[in-house]
């Protein structure tokens, strides 16, 4: 069959797709990644195959304008269970979600990305769940689709509360500006919009089911499997550390779209060296170059993938992005998130710490003595790493993206 992937469009994004595009072009299928013309280069140093779409999106110099745009009530998806909020602040999130983020990811790529459908036909279209461009272009093309999540399933949760709320309103003020956008947008190409155009024919999820929040959606359960770009690994990585090696990462995307990271690098790794453990600091080139002489227990390095890293530590601390996360949770690693609010990063850093596999802190609160508190009660006590080891073990009892090839193929066939 033939699969088109439509990501949102952000590098990240794209790696959380690569594991799956590539077990479905080993079975011998077909494989297209579509994205806006700025992530050509992301795409194909994966080896798969790109399909520039539109134009870029311009969100992130707004967003580094805004850095604290990232804790925002309406950008935190992760308390908007049925009883947690009501239908007027459903309304007005979306209100302010669709025309300052959803619209400005998707406007850009939509119209190429359906001629691309209609033209290539594909079977199955495997979109981000906020991609809803994919949707649009599934419907338009009458192929099956499904979301791939990069996230706890929030914005699935949220559109079901909404739902439910919605049924106690008088018809005549259900407002629904996710809906109207659609509609907007997909008149041209005789596409309405509906609840399984909002949140695909099935999901694919890679969170273990434990960390999940409720949901009637249907889930395919797919065990996350790292994609960090080029990887090395490198001699020192395969040695035994003579100490517990703690990881310090903060990822890309801070960096990249908000101007900066939310906290204070090198004052951190300067009290995490009072630690009887082994820092290392995986940091972007520009990350490291801020820092100064650091303590004889802390190393900067660039270009280390936390895929090769991870196995050989005791204790993370990051950022609270889904990569590192994952990465983590699917090597055993107890973690300490120092995150925003934006998405589900709450709902996860909260998941992890009811699991006794981590602490999560908001960004203001990680001063770096409570850091190297929380980073030394993950080290000393076992009970961190055990709950760590369940959640490991429960990914790995997930199928592999190989495995659930045979089930996607059913899916598609079967729509």
């Amino acid at each position: 069959m033939r699969v088109l992937f439509a990501g949102l469009p952000e590098k990240s994004h794209v790696f959380t797709m690569v594991p799956l595009a590539w077990a479905l072009t080993a079975a011998g299928h077909e494989v297209l990644m579509a994205n806006a013309p700025s992530l050509n280069e992301t795409v194909t140093s994966t080896g798969l195959v790109a399909a520039p779409v539109g134009t870029n999106h311009h969100l992130h110099h707004d967003m580094a304008m805004a850095r604290g745009s990232q804790d925002a009530d309406v950008a935190n998806w992760s308390r908007l269970g049925y009883g947690d909020v009501d239908h007027a602040s459903l309304v007005e999130r979306y209100a302010v979600s669709v025309p300052y983020g959803f619209a400005r990811y998707n406007d850009p790529i939509l119209d190429d990305l359906v001629a691309l459908a209609r033209d290539w036909r594909p079977d199955l279209v495997v979109h981000d769940p906020i991609a809803y461009a994919g949707g649009i272009a599934a419907r338009a093309c009458g192929a099956a689709h499904a979301r791939l999540l990069w996230s706890a399933d929030v914005y699935g949760q949220a559109r079901a509360t909404f739902v439910e709320l919605a049924q106690d309103v008088p018809e005549d003020r259900r407002a629904d500006p996710l809906a109207d956008w659609i509609d907007e947008r997909g008149r041209a190409y005789g596409v309405r919009c509906d609840e399984e155009l909002l949140n695909g024919q099935f999901t694919l999820d890679t969170l273990p089911p434990s960390l999940r929040p409720p949901s009637e959606l249907h889930q395919v359960s797919m065990r996350y499997v790292p994609h960090n770009g080029p990887a090395v690994q490198w001699e020192w990585l395969r040695e035994q550390p003579k100490r517990p090696r703690v990881c310090v990462t903060l990822g890309r995307t801070n960096t990249e779209a908000y101007g900066g990271d939310y906290v204070d690098v090198e004052n951190l790794l300067r009290a995490l060296s009072r630690l009887d453990a082994e820092i290392v600091a995986a940091l972007m080139p520009e990350q490291a170059e801020q820092l100064g002489d650091l303590p004889a227990n802390v190393l900067a390095v660039s270009e280390v993938a936390l895929s090769t890293l991870l196995p050989t530590c005791s204790a993370v601390v990051h950022h609270g992005g889904w990569g590192s996360f994952s990465t983590a949770l699917v090597n055993g690693v107890p973690q300490l998130a120092m995150s925003t609010l934006v998405a589900d990063q709450e709902l996860r850093g909260r998941s992890l710490e009811d699991a006794g596999a981590g602490f999560f802190l908001h960004h203001t609160d990680a001063d770096p003595d409570r850091v190297t508190d929380l980073t030394r009660r993950l080290l000393e006590d076992p009970s961190h790493a055990a709950a760590a080891g369940r959640l490991r073990d429960e990914s790995a009892a997930m199928p592999t993206p190989h495995a659930i090839v045979p089930e996607l193929e059913r899916l598609a066939a079967a729509r």
